[in-house]
């Protein structure tokens, strides 16, 4: 580590254990260095996350680092991406993605075209809720990366943009991706659309050979709200997965799509008590007083949650009536 002085005496008296030969030495300084919570101790936490020659101070150091924002700082944890020790690159990854400042974001913004896929799914990962305009560019084209972690840190960037021209390339992944978490990722981030563009690949979405993406396809369809989806979800109350069939009536509900009443009725008797649950609140946002006959017989249900749900839904049509 670097030689320095300091004419900060509570710095000054951790030297000699922050230069010690001792690993374990100089882990904890950095701890009491932090601990400090002064920016003239910086400078000591950047050298050791950089050159130390211990991977346990390298990493203590990049957690210890997460509160800065300096540009020393970002720079320093941006480059202990490319650690040789993958705590290093974990650690120093997390703090990057608890900074809050555009300006972070913009010393951010260049680590994304990095040749590691690692440095660069990371970066896109710590630029997301930064919600910096300029990443919207380098993700699209990360779109298309080798790399399905970047390819689903690229998504996620986009999707909180609410970047709409990235729609089109977004409804290609819902589509082609081979990886289903990206696949997943397109199909939730598609809920930004404003218009029915999208409802193509939503409902093919919903016969995707993963559950998870057909769980996805259904909660995103209800977030678009547009009826004509309402069909593909009825279909989707028959998947042979509950956790699917849940969120398709409760975005049948949302919709109020009245034709799924029957549907949503059959799913009262189903042996999932979540399911019921979803079920009956989703009558009751339809709106349609002939979903009472299959809500008063659920009112003796033995869960006491699906048996609130379903006064809920009951009170909502009588008050409606």
């Amino acid at each position: 580590m670097t030689e320095r002085t300091t004419d900060h005496p509570d710095i000054a008296e951790l030297l000699p254990r922050l230069n010690a030969d001792d690993a374990a030495v100089r882990r904890i300084a950095l701890i009491d260095l932090a601990d400090l919570e002064e920016p003239e101790g910086l400078p000591w936490l950047t050298d050791a996350l950089l050159v130390d020659s211990s991977t346990e101070v390298r990493t203590e150091a990049a957690r210890l680092l997460e509160a800065w924002e300096q540009p020393d700082v970002v720079q320093a944890l941006c480059a202990a991406l490319a650690d040789s020790a993958e705590p290093v690159r974990l650690a120093a990854a997390q703090s990057l993605s608890e900074l809050k400042s555009l300006e972070a974001g913009l010393l951010i913004l260049p680590w994304v075209n990095h040749a590691d896929a690692f440095v660069r799914a990371s970066a896109l990962r710590a630029l997301r809720e930064l919600r910096l305009e300029d990443a919207a560019g380098p993700a699209l084209l990360a779109l298309q990366d080798a790399d399905a972690a970047v390819r689903r840190e690229a998504v996620g960037i986009l999707g909180w943009l609410k970047h709409e021209p990235a729609l089109p390339a977004l409804a290609g992944l819902a589509a082609q991706e081979p990886d289903t978490e990206v696949r997943r990722a397109a199909i939730g981030a598609l809920g930004l659309a404003r218009d029915s563009s999208v409802l193509p690949a939503l409902t093919a979405a919903l016969r995707d050979e993963a559950w998870q993406v057909r769980e996805e396809a259904a909660t995103t369809l209800g977030k678009v709200g547009h009826a004509q989806a309402g069909p593909a979800l009825v279909e989707a109350l028959a998947d042979d997965y509950w956790q699917v069939r849940l969120r398709a009536a409760r975005s049948l509900g949302r919709l109020r799509f009245r034709q799924a009443l029957q549907g949503l009725a059959e799913l009262l008797g189903h042996g999932i008590a979540n399911l019921r649950k979803e079920a009956a609140l989703a009558l009751g946002e339809l709106g349609d007083s002939a979903a009472l006959p299959a809500l008063r017989n659920a009112e003796a249900d033995s869960d006491p949650e699906v048996r609130k749900a379903v006064r809920i839904a009951l009170a909502q049509l009588q008050g409606a009536a």
